[in-house]
């Protein structure tokens, strides 16, 4: 973001628990680094929902801003782009998380279900209303169409079963953020031995997300 955006825009509150403040540049780079992983992440990934609380609250004043320019003024043009590429951004990290919601939706709602007491929520409150329904939705739909007329004992849904979980063996690559020593690799085939490696910072790899995911959440790692 352009500095004069930001200081047009002031600091934010990211989160009165963390009572630390952020300024605009910062929540937008968290907003695209969640955006990030969002998208190569093969799991649906911890909502990041007072972010995007944030970004709206910020984009608000933006346009509040930019409705006081003067008209004519070149500063104007270049900060409408910059609104118009933060909410392709924003528009996009929710697609990709409605996206896997519709396509893992029991395992999903199975997570949020088992997360322990005090961690955190994989799905914002918004998102998990949509994942009931759509999870309802579903089952209601199938057993109208087909399971009633199949044979009693073949009529019984376990959709858990029925929907694939997300591949955690896939590949991704990512950029190391913070340095990280002796992440164990697991071998591909039988005849190959674990061993570890260590990440250097900046570095980039590509790894077997079941590796790495721990470090994704914690951000040590960035998707790329």
């Amino acid at each position: 973001m352009s500095d004069s955006l930001a200081n047009d825009s002031g600091d934010l509150d990211q989160d009165d628990s963390q009572e630390e403040l952020m300024t605009p540049a910062e929540l937008i780079s968290s907003l695209e680094e969640a955006w990030l992983n969002e998208k190569f992440s093969p799991e649906l990934l911890e909502s990041k929902s007072e972010v995007v609380e944030c970004v709206l609250e910020q984009l608000t004043h933006m346009e509040s801003n930019l409705q006081r320019v003067k008209k004519g003024d070149a500063k104007a043009s270049i900060h409408r782009m910059e609104v118009d590429r933060i909410r392709f951004v924003l528009s996009s990290y929710l697609r990709s998380r409605l996206q896997k919601i519709e396509k893992f939706f029991p395992h999903v709602l199975e997570r949020e279900k088992s997360r322990g007491e005090g961690a955190p929520s994989l799905l914002s409150p918004e998102e998990f209303a949509f994942a009931k329904e759509y999870h309802a939705n579903t089952e209601t739909y199938l057993k109208a169409v087909a399971l009633k007329r199949m044979p009693p004992n073949l009529q019984a849904l376990d959709l858990l079963k029925a929907v694939p979980e997300p591949c955690l063996d896939s590949f991704v690559f990512l950029r190391v953020k913070e340095k990280q020593e002796n992440i164990l690799i697991e071998p591909e085939t039988d005849d190959q031995r674990e061993y570890v490696v260590d990440l250097e910072e900046g570095s980039q790899h590509l790894m077997r997300y079941r590796t790495i995911a721990p470090l994704v959440s914690s951000g040590a790692v960035q998707l790329i």
